[in-house]
């Protein structure tokens, strides 16, 4: 295969805010919490496929695997034969349930095809999050349940596709989870629980925070091709990582959209690039974003119809301040969320006390055992809306126009190249406000 080309699906039902996946109901306690998660599973041998074998993707087979000793991964795939023998030696630790036959591994840019043919139980799709809706929708054509690392797209075209995918792993009775980790924290879940509740009142805004340093890059080099530096250096550019509103960001805006039961109706935002400048070290990206993000209003308690918002911030500059927080306000209390740590202040005070889980494992021993068990679960609608929301943010930082999600989720724009080799592909623009288009 030369070529790789997305499909696109007409988004339906637009106008109404999408349903996200309610919290979990009777966490009465954390005892009681954790009882829920640790249920006993039955033993059997759980095969896993894991396609992107990069950092995170290595992560997250490591994570299948402690997620129970019957886990077994049997097929590798990436583009880069390099990231095959680096999952073999990155995941040696764990023996024989590590050791993939040099058959079932595969390179290339048609390697996922290759993972998905090996009969397993779920594939983990972990490559640059670009390939996701094309992976994602091959992986359900085969009727094989799946682990979808965030995001989950870069584009309008990408999430319509993640939609119209959801719907045909409910049509299969397929079971998806996704790599929204604090979705699966006790902290998490029981906080969101006793806000869903009623603990703060109704839920009126919030202010959500990814502030850090730089992350790694990968230097341009000068004897490899255009596509495999930029797949190499994937984080800084836009076609394959979304920018970081969208790679890491969406992990804050995530919680944003779940303690308030739907997505935005519109945002504005601003953003730019200071610090990270050199286009060999950095693509085109941009180092920091703030959005303000406008959701549908409601009556509150007195009848008064309010506005309802999310400030949203990310930063990745180094010699900043750091921040990772999300911060939920309601008409009677306030709630502070960050991984491992949750409170509320005002009439219904409470403080997260532990014990608590590693959520990275968690979300595979829910995967596993919802395959186990025959249960349903499948998780890609709200990290579709929740990447969206991500997607949104960008756009109108990079036009500095507003954006409306009807017009945002509907929006042509595909970033894909209508096909790939390891051959040249200029690198984009860097985007400016008011002449950018709509990316």
């Amino acid at each position: 295969m030369t070529g790789i080309s997305r499909r696109s699906f007409v988004a339906a039902a637009t106008g109404g805010a999408l349903a996200l996946a309610a919290v979990p109901t009777a966490l009465a306690s954390v005892n009681a919490l954790s009882a829920r998660h640790s249920a006993a599973r039955g033993r059997r041998e759980i095969r896993v496929g894991l396609i992107g074998c990069g950092g995170r993707g290595r992560g997250a087979a490591g994570n299948a695997l402690e997620a129970s000793p019957d886990a077994r991964l049997v097929a590798f795939g990436d583009l880069f034969p390099d990231r095959i023998e680096a999952a073999h030696t990155g995941l040696a630790s764990f023996g024989d349930r590590a050791k993939v036959p040099a058959a079932q591994c595969f390179t290339g840019f048609d390697a996922y095809q290759g993972v998905i043919a090996v009969p397993c139980d779920y594939v983990i799709l972990a490559t640059p999050p670009g390939f996701r809706p094309v992976h994602f929708a091959a992986a359900v054509a085969a009727g094989r349940n799946a682990f979808i690392e965030k995001p989950v797209a870069v584009d309008p075209t990408g999430i319509r596709t993640m939609f119209a995918t959801a719907a045909e792993v409910d049509a299969k009775g397929l079971r998806v989870a996704a790599g929204t980790q604090r979705r699966h924290e006790w902290s998490y879940l029981e906080a969101m629980q006793r806000i869903k509740d009623g603990a703060i009142g109704q839920v009126m805004a919030a202010r959500v925070f990814w502030n850090m340093g730089s992350l790694w890059h990968v230097e341009r080099d000068p004897m490899k091709s255009d596509v495999e530096n930029q797949v190499r250096n994937w984080l800084y550019h836009t076609w394959l990582s979304g920018d970081h509103i969208v790679e890491q960001h969406v992990h804050n805006i995530d919680i944003a959209n779940w303690a308030m039961g739907t997505h935005p109706a519109r945002c504005v935002a601003v953003g730019g690039r200071q610090v990270r400048i050199d286009p060999g070290s950095f693509g085109h990206v941009f180092d920091h974003f703030a959005v303000d993000f406008e959701y549908p209003s409601l009556s509150n308690e007195t009848g008064a119809i309010v506005e309802r918002f999310a400030m949203s911030m990310a930063r990745q500059q180094d010699g900043t301040a750091g921040r990772v927080e999300e911060v939920i306000y309601g008409t009677k209390g306030t709630a502070r969320l960050s991984p491992g740590s949750a409170r509320i202040s005002g009439p219904v005070a409470w403080t997260f006390k532990g014990p608590n889980n590693n959520p990275y494992v968690q979300e595979h021993i829910d995967l596993q055992k919802a395959i186990i068990d025959s249960t349903p679960l499948n998780e890609t609608a709200q990290v579709a809306a929740s990447t969206m929301t991500a997607i949104m943010g960008r756009m109108a930082a990079y036009t500095g126009a507003e954006v409306a999600w009807i017009d945002a989720l509907n929006d042509p724009l595909n970033l894909m190249p209508p096909s790939l080799n390891l051959g040249p592909l200029p690198q984009a623009p860097v985007a400016m406000p008011g002449q950018a288009p709509k990316v």
